[in-house]
């Protein structure tokens, strides 16, 4: 269908600080490193940022731990088939750069693609007689085969992060703020549905609405009284 994706921040008591407006045709994750340099050039560099799994990539782990943004990402399932083998149940060798099965056997690397991922496969002879064969690749040839990132340590290091009490609170903070910000653009700002054909119309009707919704919340705080910070 044809819609439009709304690429949205806020702080953490739910102001909204920047937006930007594409297809619905492009992925999130092309979309976070303008996101953030808007943010840097209008209201400063943010200490941390808590993104939602379609932002979860290597090369965003990598920009947000570079420009020293504290980075703070959801756990996501494997995306293995059931009935197989996890990927984590292959142990990485860093020193050697190499997979290793659970039954003790090596994934030498092999190329890297275009895309960045470095390619690990199996000696087929040695998996053909391997009783876990079934459990581990569907392969005709008897090779497995592992992907691995060229930046992949910037998002093990994103997991590591994820388990710390710090980024428990800062995760936990966004169904309170931007969950709360996209639901109540969609079910009380008619933001659900767009009347207006046109990246540079919706984006104004964007800017509009989250302008409009960051008054109406500041006039809620001052009719409630000052702030104390």
């Amino acid at each position: 269908m044809f819609a439009y994706s709304f690429h949205t921040a806020s702080d953490s008591r739910g102001f909204i600080l920047g937006s930007l407006v594409t297809g619905a045709n492009v992925h999130d994750s092309r979309m976070l490193e303008p996101l953030v340099n808007q943010l840097v050039e209008n209201i400063g560099k943010p200490n941390a940022l808590a993104v939602d799994a379609g932002y979860k990539t290597p090369p965003i782990a990598k920009f947000l731990m570079e420009n020293e943004i504290r980075t703070v990402m959801p756990y996501t399932r494997p995306k293995t088939k059931d009935g197989y083998m996890k990927k984590y149940e292959y142990v990485y060798d860093e020193y050697y750069d190499q997979y290793i099965c659970p039954q003790g056997e090596t994934l030498s690397y092999r190329t890297t693609t275009r895309e960045g991922y470095r390619q690990y496969a199996s000696n087929p002879l040695k998996c053909k007689q391997c009783p876990l064969l079934s459990k581990c690749t569907q392969n005709k040839q008897h090779i497995k085969m592992i992907h691995r990132h060229i930046w992949q340590d910037y998002i093990e290091e994103a997991d590591h992060l994820r388990h710390t009490e710090k980024n428990k609170k800062i995760y936990a903070q966004r169904k309170e703020t931007i969950e709360r910000v996209f639901a109540d653009a969609k079910e009380k700002h008619g933001m659900r549905w767009t009347r207006l054909r046109g990246l540079k119309k919706v984006s104004a009707h964007a800017m509009l609405t989250f302008a409009a919704m960051n008054l109406k919340k500041l006039a809620n705080w001052t009719w409630r009284g000052p702030c104390l910070v």
